[in-house]
């Protein structure tokens, strides 16, 4: 898969694509449909799949001061992406001249011009333009005009009819429920992030941690997981973790501090991917590191038992 990031000046070999358009932030299942949605207009036009997406987030353009809000970083994206059969990801850089483009100008300067796009898959509340003014049927004229056709992917609500969303998503991590958040993302969040020096007191109860920085991710519920680390050389290896400010310690940036099982490795510097299988228990302040390390053997245990009823990582 191709990584483009302009729509400006592309050679004629990136054009042409049928295309998914969105955020994808998370790329969970309402997503997956709209891009099976562009594929088979790829298939039907002998074109290649794309996906037309931004960087940075939209909303991070608009509420730069905002929280915390990311469900994955690019590359996360693009591994996403790439089982599904997309050939070019289209990360388009949202500036100030995106962000002052009318609806219009979208889609003739950036999908048609631009991109040269043959078709457009959005979902069913897609918005665009400046103001959020363009629709799907929006789009649909414009595409009738500039010469690509239009699919649009109808809402899909889970067994308790609610919407498959990226906001649904971050509730579902806010609550702590890993559970349900795997089942709208398609697979289990991961934080992807580089191993960092940290004031390395787990060690001297026994426990030497992984430190994780959460950077632009949402901060799920504070407290303590049962987690999955994939290191760069493919390896995964249970384990378990705490994520927040640590109330012992007070820390002025939430981590992620994750106790890898059985594994004795230098791994500062890499860059890993921590999987959130089950929330266990929130953050808690001990009297002490003795009372803390027998918490922590309670948690380890319990993250074992939560890990083996999940079965192994894919």
């Amino acid at each position: 898969m191709q990584i483009v990031r302009d729509w400006r000046g592309l050679p004629d070999a990136l054009k042409g694509a049928a295309v998914a358009v969105g955020a994808f932030d998370g790329v969970h299942r309402g997503h997956q449909a709209v891009i099976a949605g562009a594929k088979a207009a790829a298939e039907r036009l002998g074109a290649p799949l794309g996906v037309v997406s931004f960087d940075p987030h939209p909303r991070r353009w608009f509420q730069p001061d905002a929280a915390p809000f990311g469900l994955m970083t690019a590359g996360q994206m693009a591994e996403a992406l790439a089982p599904l059969g997309v050939d070019i990801l289209y990360l388009l850089p949202f500036d100030a001249e995106m962000a002052g483009m009318s609806d219009s100008g979208f889609a003739e300067r950036v999908l048609a011009q631009g991109l040269g796009i043959r078709h457009a898959g959005v979902g069913f509340d897609f918005t665009f333009g400046k103001g959020r003014s363009g629709s799907p049927e929006a789009l649909r004229t414009y595409g009738e005009r500039l010469g690509f056709t239009v699919s649009v992917a109808e809402r899909l609500d889970d067994a308790d009819g609610l919407k498959l969303s990226s906001s649904a998503v971050r509730e579902a991590l806010k609550a702590g429920d890993m559970a349900r958040a795997a089942a709208i993302l398609g697979r289990p969040f991961a934080i992807r992030g580089e191993v960092i020096h940290g004031d390395k007191r787990g060690r001297t109860i026994g426990v030497p941690t992984a430190n994780i920085e959460l950077n632009g991710y949402m901060r799920p519920a504070y407290g303590v997981y049962a987690v999955r680390t994939r290191l760069p050389d493919g390896r995964v290896i249970d384990g378990v973790a705490s994520l927040g400010v640590r109330p012992m310690y007070a820390l002025e940036t939430p981590l992620l501090e994750v106790w890898l099982f059985d594994f004795d490795e230098e791994i500062y510097g890499q860059t890993v991917d921590t999987q959130l299988i089950a929330w266990l228990r929130g953050e808690e302040k001990f009297d002490g590191l003795e009372a803390l390390k027998v918490q922590i053997d309670a948690d380890a245990k319990a993250a074992r038992a939560a890990l083996a009823v999940q079965g192994s990582s894919s």
